[in-house]
Protein backbone atom coordinates (compact mmCIF):
# COMPACT_ATOMS: atom_id res chain seq x y z
CA UNK A 1 0.00 0.00 0.00
CA UNK A 2 1.56 3.27 -1.13
CA UNK A 3 0.32 6.85 -1.14
CA UNK A 4 1.87 10.25 -1.88
CA UNK A 5 0.33 13.56 -0.86
CA UNK A 6 1.55 17.16 -0.96
CA UNK A 7 1.81 18.43 2.61
CA UNK A 8 4.21 20.98 4.13
CA UNK A 9 4.83 22.19 0.58
CA UNK A 10 6.48 18.92 -0.47
CA UNK A 11 5.58 15.39 -1.60
CA UNK A 12 5.26 12.99 1.31
CA UNK A 13 5.26 9.28 0.46
CA UNK A 14 4.20 6.44 2.74
CA UNK A 15 4.66 2.86 1.55
CA UNK A 16 3.75 -0.02 3.85
CA UNK A 17 4.43 -3.62 2.84
CA UNK A 18 2.95 -5.43 5.84
CA UNK A 19 0.57 -4.38 8.57
CA UNK A 20 -0.95 -1.43 6.71
CA UNK A 21 -4.50 -0.21 6.90
CA UNK A 22 -6.00 2.74 5.12
CA UNK A 23 -6.70 4.29 8.51
CA UNK A 24 -3.10 3.92 9.72
CA UNK A 25 -1.69 5.55 6.60
CA UNK A 26 -4.24 8.36 6.74
CA UNK A 27 -3.26 8.83 10.38
CA UNK A 28 0.31 9.51 9.25
CA UNK A 29 -0.82 12.15 6.75
CA UNK A 30 -3.07 13.70 9.40
CA UNK A 31 -0.04 13.95 11.68
CA UNK A 32 2.03 15.70 8.99
CA UNK A 33 -0.81 18.18 8.46
CA UNK A 34 -0.79 18.97 12.18
CA UNK A 35 2.98 19.55 12.08
CA UNK A 36 2.56 21.89 9.11
CA UNK A 37 -0.20 23.77 10.90
CA UNK A 38 2.03 24.34 13.92
CA UNK A 39 5.52 24.80 12.45
CA UNK A 40 5.09 26.28 8.96
CA UNK A 41 6.88 29.60 8.65
CA UNK A 42 4.79 30.27 5.53
CA UNK A 43 1.42 30.17 7.29
CA UNK A 44 0.64 33.40 9.17
CA UNK A 45 -1.67 31.49 11.52
CA UNK A 46 0.88 28.83 12.52
CA UNK A 47 2.23 28.79 16.04
CA UNK A 48 5.79 29.51 14.92
CA UNK A 49 4.59 32.52 12.91
CA UNK A 50 2.64 33.80 15.90
CA UNK A 51 5.73 33.34 18.10
CA UNK A 52 7.75 35.38 15.63
CA UNK A 53 5.05 38.02 15.83
CA UNK A 54 5.21 38.22 19.62
CA UNK A 55 3.22 35.31 21.08
CA UNK A 56 4.35 35.16 24.73
CA UNK A 57 6.23 32.10 25.95
CA UNK A 58 3.46 31.31 28.44
CA UNK A 59 1.22 30.46 25.48
CA UNK A 60 3.66 28.22 23.62
CA UNK A 61 2.56 24.60 23.19
CA UNK A 62 4.42 21.71 24.78
CA UNK A 63 5.31 20.48 21.27
CA UNK A 64 6.91 23.81 20.43
CA UNK A 65 8.87 23.87 23.68
CA UNK A 66 10.05 20.31 23.01
CA UNK A 67 11.28 21.20 19.51
CA UNK A 68 13.02 24.34 20.75
CA UNK A 69 14.76 22.21 23.37
CA UNK A 70 15.92 19.74 20.71
CA UNK A 71 17.16 22.64 18.59
CA UNK A 72 19.19 23.97 21.50
CA UNK A 73 20.72 20.52 22.08
CA UNK A 74 21.65 20.36 18.41
CA UNK A 75 23.16 23.84 18.50
CA UNK A 76 25.43 22.78 21.34
CA UNK A 77 26.37 19.49 19.64
CA UNK A 78 27.35 21.28 16.42
CA UNK A 79 29.35 24.15 17.90
CA UNK A 80 26.65 26.64 16.97
CA UNK A 81 26.38 25.67 13.30
CA UNK A 82 22.76 24.63 13.85
CA UNK A 83 20.99 27.81 14.86
CA UNK A 84 17.28 28.49 14.38
CA UNK A 85 17.61 32.22 15.01
CA UNK A 86 18.15 34.03 11.71
CA UNK A 87 17.73 37.77 11.35
CA UNK A 88 15.63 37.93 14.49
CA UNK A 89 13.19 35.19 13.46
CA UNK A 90 12.99 31.62 14.76
CA UNK A 91 12.84 28.84 12.17
CA UNK A 92 13.24 25.23 13.39
CA UNK A 93 12.61 23.77 9.91
CA UNK A 94 16.11 22.27 9.78
CA UNK A 95 15.09 19.86 12.51
CA UNK A 96 11.29 19.63 12.30
CA UNK A 97 11.06 17.69 9.04
CA UNK A 98 13.27 14.81 10.16
CA UNK A 99 11.69 14.86 13.63
CA UNK A 100 8.23 14.63 12.05
CA UNK A 101 9.22 11.73 9.77
CA UNK A 102 10.68 9.90 12.77
CA UNK A 103 7.47 10.45 14.75
CA UNK A 104 5.37 9.29 11.80
CA UNK A 105 7.38 6.07 11.73
CA UNK A 106 6.62 5.54 15.41
CA UNK A 107 2.92 6.02 14.65
CA UNK A 108 3.06 3.28 12.02
CA UNK A 109 4.92 0.94 14.34
CA UNK A 110 2.25 1.41 17.00
CA UNK A 111 -0.46 0.43 14.51
CA UNK A 112 1.33 -2.86 13.74
CA UNK A 113 3.10 -1.93 10.51
CA UNK A 114 6.48 -3.63 10.22
CA UNK A 115 7.97 -3.12 6.76
CA UNK A 116 7.60 0.45 5.53
CA UNK A 117 9.16 3.52 3.94
CA UNK A 118 8.39 7.16 4.70
CA UNK A 119 9.85 10.08 2.76
CA UNK A 120 9.18 13.78 3.14
CA UNK A 121 11.11 15.98 0.74
CA UNK A 122 14.21 13.79 0.75
CA UNK A 123 14.15 12.88 4.45
CA UNK A 124 13.70 9.12 4.65
CA UNK A 125 12.97 6.58 7.37
CA UNK A 126 12.66 2.88 6.61
CA UNK A 127 11.79 -0.13 8.69
CA UNK A 128 12.23 -3.79 7.82
CA UNK A 129 12.22 -4.80 4.17
CA UNK A 130 10.76 -3.77 0.83
CA UNK A 131 8.33 -5.75 -1.32
CA UNK A 132 11.19 -7.94 -2.58
CA UNK A 133 12.10 -8.79 1.04
CA UNK A 134 15.38 -6.92 0.66
CA UNK A 135 16.78 -3.79 2.23
CA UNK A 136 15.19 -0.61 0.93
CA UNK A 137 17.19 0.99 -1.90
CA UNK A 138 17.31 4.77 -2.12
CA UNK A 139 18.89 7.04 -4.70
CA UNK A 140 20.98 10.14 -4.06
CA UNK A 141 20.33 12.77 -6.72
CA UNK A 142 22.91 14.89 -8.46
CA UNK A 143 22.68 18.49 -7.24
CA UNK A 144 23.55 19.57 -10.80
CA UNK A 145 20.81 17.50 -12.46
CA UNK A 146 18.02 16.27 -10.21
CA UNK A 147 16.91 13.74 -12.83
CA UNK A 148 20.23 11.94 -12.38
CA UNK A 149 20.85 9.43 -9.57
CA UNK A 150 24.55 9.37 -8.66
CA UNK A 151 24.49 6.81 -5.85
CA UNK A 152 22.12 4.07 -4.77
CA UNK A 153 22.30 3.09 -1.11
CA UNK A 154 20.53 0.42 0.87
CA UNK A 155 18.93 1.03 4.24
CA UNK A 156 17.87 -1.64 6.68
CA UNK A 157 16.16 0.41 9.35
CA UNK A 158 18.22 3.59 9.21
CA UNK A 159 17.26 7.14 8.28
CA UNK A 160 18.75 9.35 5.59
CA UNK A 161 18.59 13.08 4.89
CA UNK A 162 20.11 15.36 2.27
CA UNK A 163 20.71 19.08 2.67
CA UNK A 164 21.49 21.38 -0.22
CA UNK A 165 20.69 24.60 -2.02
CA UNK A 166 20.01 23.14 -5.47
CA UNK A 167 16.20 22.96 -5.06
CA UNK A 168 15.19 25.65 -2.58
CA UNK A 169 18.10 28.03 -3.14
CA UNK A 170 20.20 29.51 -0.35
CA UNK A 171 18.03 28.61 2.66
CA UNK A 172 20.83 27.19 4.83
CA UNK A 173 23.27 29.62 6.38
CA UNK A 174 26.49 29.48 8.33
CA UNK A 175 25.39 31.15 11.58
CA UNK A 176 28.94 32.34 12.20
CA UNK A 177 28.98 34.18 8.85
CA UNK A 178 25.27 34.61 8.11
CA UNK A 179 25.74 37.07 5.25
CA UNK A 180 27.98 34.74 3.23
CA UNK A 181 26.45 32.19 0.87
CA UNK A 182 27.62 28.59 1.09
CA UNK A 183 29.28 28.08 -2.28
CA UNK A 184 31.87 25.33 -1.84
CA UNK A 185 29.43 22.41 -1.56
CA UNK A 186 26.16 21.61 -3.33
CA UNK A 187 24.64 18.74 -1.35
CA UNK A 188 25.40 16.71 1.75
CA UNK A 189 23.73 13.41 2.60
CA UNK A 190 23.80 11.81 6.04
CA UNK A 191 22.83 8.27 7.02
CA UNK A 192 22.14 7.71 10.72
CA UNK A 193 20.33 5.36 13.06
CA UNK A 194 17.16 7.33 12.35
CA UNK A 195 16.01 10.22 10.19
CA UNK A 196 15.87 12.69 13.07
CA UNK A 197 19.61 12.30 13.67
CA UNK A 198 20.33 12.36 9.94
CA UNK A 199 18.33 15.51 9.28
CA UNK A 200 19.58 17.73 12.07
CA UNK A 201 23.22 16.86 11.50
CA UNK A 202 22.93 17.13 7.71
CA UNK A 203 21.63 20.68 8.13
CA UNK A 204 24.45 21.63 10.50
CA UNK A 205 27.16 19.95 8.43
CA UNK A 206 25.99 21.70 5.27
CA UNK A 207 26.24 25.02 7.11
CA UNK A 208 29.90 24.19 7.78
CA UNK A 209 30.63 24.07 4.04
CA UNK A 210 33.59 21.90 3.05
CA UNK A 211 34.40 21.26 6.72
CA UNK A 212 31.08 19.49 7.21
CA UNK A 213 32.09 16.05 5.95
CA UNK A 214 34.95 16.03 8.49
CA UNK A 215 32.44 16.79 11.24
CA UNK A 216 30.25 13.86 10.11
CA UNK A 217 33.32 11.60 9.99
CA UNK A 218 34.09 12.18 13.66
CA UNK A 219 30.47 11.82 14.87
CA UNK A 220 29.67 8.30 16.14
CA UNK A 221 26.89 6.57 14.22
CA UNK A 222 26.88 8.97 11.26
CA UNK A 223 28.07 8.47 7.70
CA UNK A 224 28.05 11.14 5.00
CA UNK A 225 28.44 11.90 1.30
CA UNK A 226 29.08 15.41 0.04
CA UNK A 227 29.13 16.78 -3.50
CA UNK A 228 31.35 19.81 -3.92
CA UNK A 229 30.75 22.79 -6.18
CA UNK A 230 33.44 21.32 -8.43
CA UNK A 231 31.39 18.13 -8.86
CA UNK A 232 33.80 16.01 -6.80
CA UNK A 233 32.22 13.76 -4.17
CA UNK A 234 33.78 13.00 -0.80
CA UNK A 235 32.44 10.48 1.71
CA UNK A 236 33.13 9.22 5.18
CA UNK A 237 35.11 6.07 5.87
CA UNK A 238 32.06 3.90 6.57
CA UNK A 239 29.73 5.21 3.89
CA UNK A 240 30.59 2.62 1.24
CA UNK A 241 29.03 -0.19 3.23
CA UNK A 242 25.63 1.28 2.33
CA UNK A 243 26.36 1.69 -1.37
CA UNK A 244 24.61 -0.68 -3.79
CA UNK A 245 25.92 0.92 -6.96
CA UNK A 246 27.16 4.07 -8.60
CA UNK A 247 24.20 4.88 -10.79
Amino acid sequence: MKQTKIIMGMPITVEVITGATTASIEGVFKYFRSVDKRFSTYKPTSEISRINNGLPKSKWSSQMKLVFGLCEETKEATHGYFNINHKGKLDPSGLVKGWAVFNAAQLLLRTGATNFYIEAGGDIQVNGYNAEKSNWQVGIRSPFNTDEIIKIVQLGGQGMATSGTYIRGQHIYNPHHADEEIKDIKSLTVIAANVYEADRFATAAFAMGNKGIGFIEQMPGLEGYVVGADGIATFTSGFERYVVSNA
